[in-house]
């Protein structure tokens, strides 16, 4: 009889199927992982894994302005909702995660920890990090940040033989667990201060009264901690450069992009659904974590030597700019925080495609010796890396000079005129270290050490011959040169990526 009483949940399956391809696409890629021959580990797999992220999309366009609740069962509104900000970071994920698996085809990290498994833990966290910008239940919040961050852990420490991989999945795992602990505390306290799971009912408590109740506003602290650990938000970003620059570098590319967008895309939803009543409260707390975090990211480039370590304090200061957008609760800010998260995947994985591309060719790795004159022997990767400095500096005629506008046009409608004021400061601040990596490939002659290294296969080669004699792979370059573009043409015409995120804002039903 009580099992009679307990009602079925209803499914909307064509509005879940994007996550369905996701997970089913890693339970394929693991088992075709199984199969022998070394076509099908080195060749299929990728080739699947690529398969499955062109499905979600493709589900995605086919979902486009199906406003909708998934798995409403009786008496609620539904774990998760479907509408244009839950798709625009499904297509921010999915273009990445293909980005990432292009530049991971002859990586060493699939090759130590199999690649079936590899790209199955990839295909396995965005499918969480999808499950987070969609969940409007506090349950489900939780269940989509752990089902994105088990397998970063693991993925981290892919490159088994090597320390520094090793050491950076064993950080991640400790500081996440920590940022997670913390969440999950953040969201008992709104769950008892409020008496509410679903992010309607927690709204409507609050709004009948128990905005100022000190339990709710202690959740809400300890919410903010736990996401801000997972985008990198100034003083919870410790642990950034040393991961991103431990782990593989398809794995950090894939990282810095991908639960980036995942992480501002359900404190979005969370601040903006959930707990817009209590916007006044919040409000001023995330702008003031904004400003420390620009400031802070941007210092703590000036220094780095290592591109890896030099990009994650970048990221560090791009989180900053991205909170400028959550702080008004406004489709205008809903809008400048999806686009600059559109822009930001292009200018991070060219970038990074670089920098693998360069790990390949020289003996340096990441060092900013790698890349220095590459502006005459390789200016296919040359322009790549140099509209991606001066997007994420943001130089006029580039996506990321349109991307700051929009956060600063909406920090001031907001009323944080001031917030707007400190990101300019830390753009000129952020010349210094972008430039710097500017300079080094077109003025600086190209770095030579005398020794012997070893090829990507393992061979030995003198690491003062000729950079260029050891070409990187051919879908390196391209995903280079494509996100390279990327950043031109929506600098010169933002118009459509900035109404599909005009379409992301509507979608909150903010004023």
């Amino acid at each position: 009889m009580v099992l009679a009483a307990i009602s079925k949940p209803t499914i909307d399956w064509a509005g879940v199927s994007p996550i369905i391809a996701l997970l089913g696409g890693s339970i394929v890629v693991l088992l075709a992982g199984l199969l022998r021959g070394r076509f099908i580990r080195e060749q299929l797999v990728p080739f699947l894994t690529v398969v499955a992220f062109g499905a979600t999309i493709g589900l995605g366009i086919w979902q486009w302005d199906e406003a909708k609740d998934l798995f409403v069962a009786k008496g609620s509104q539904g774990a998760l909702r479907l509408d244009d900000l839950t798709l625009m970071i499904t297509f921010i994920v999915a273009v990445t995660g293909i980005g990432a698996v292009l530049l991971s085809w002859r990586a060493l990290a699939p090759r130590e920890a199999a690649h079936g498994e590899y790209f199955a833990l990839m295909l396995t966290s965005a499918a969480g990090m999808v499950i987070l910008a969609a969940a409007q239940n506090l349950v489900t919040v939780f269940l989509g940040l752990e089902l994105l961050s088990v397998p970063l852990y693991v993925l981290c420490a892919t490159e088994m033989r090597r320390e520094r991989s090793l050491e950076s999945g064993l950080k991640y795992l400790i500081i996440g667990s920590v940022g997670s602990a913390t969440f999950l505390y953040g969201l008992a306290f709104i769950y008892g201060g409020t008496g509410a799971t679903d992010f309607r009912d927690i709204a409507t408590s609050i709004s009948g009264g128990a905005a100022h109740d000190s339990l709710l506003l202690t959740g809400i602290a300890l919410t903010l901690v736990g996401l801000a650990f997972k985008a990198s938000v100034a003083p919870f970003h410790q642990w950034t450069p040393d991961v991103y620059e431990g782990a593989p570098t398809p794995v950090t590319a894939w990282m810095a992009v991908a639960t980036k967008a995942a992480a501002f895309g359900g404190l979005l939803r969370i601040m903006d659904v959930a707990l817009i009543d209590a916007h006044a409260d919040w409000a001023p707390a995330v702008a003031a974590l904004a400003a420390v975090t620009i400031v802070v990211g941007n210092v703590g480039a000036l220094s780095q030597s290592s591109l890896k370590r030099l990009l994650a304090w970048s990221s560090v200061a791009q989180a900053g700019y991205l909170l400028a957008g959550v702080v008004g609760a406004s489709k205008l800010g809903v809008q400048a925080t999806v686009f600059y998260l559109s822009i930001y995947l292009f200018m991070n994985i060219a970038a990074f495609a670089v920098i693998i591309a360069r790990e390949r060719e020289t003996p340096f790795g990441d060092d900013l010796r790698a890349v220095a004159g590459i502006g005459t022997s390789r200016p296919l990767l040359a322009w790549p890396l140099t509209l991606a400095m001066l997007s994420l500096a943001g130089m006029p005629a580039t996506a990321g000079f349109i991307g700051k506008f929009t956060l600063i046009d909406a920090a001031s409608s907001a009323g944080y005129t001031w917030l707007g004021i400190v990101i300019v400061i830390g753009s000129m601040i952020s010349l210094a270290y972008y430039l710097k990596v500017v300079a080094a490939i077109w003025m600086r002659p190209a770095a030579v050490a005398a020794e012997v290294t070893t090829t990507a296969d393992g061979s030995p080669r003198l690491a003062g011959a000729d950079p260029a004699a050891e070409r990187a792979d051919w879908e390196v370059t391209l995903v280079a040169v494509l996100a390279g573009a990327a950043i031109v043409v929506f600098g010169v015409i933002p118009s459509p990526l900035l109404n599909l995120a005009a379409d992301a804002g509507k979608s909150l039903g903010l004023f």
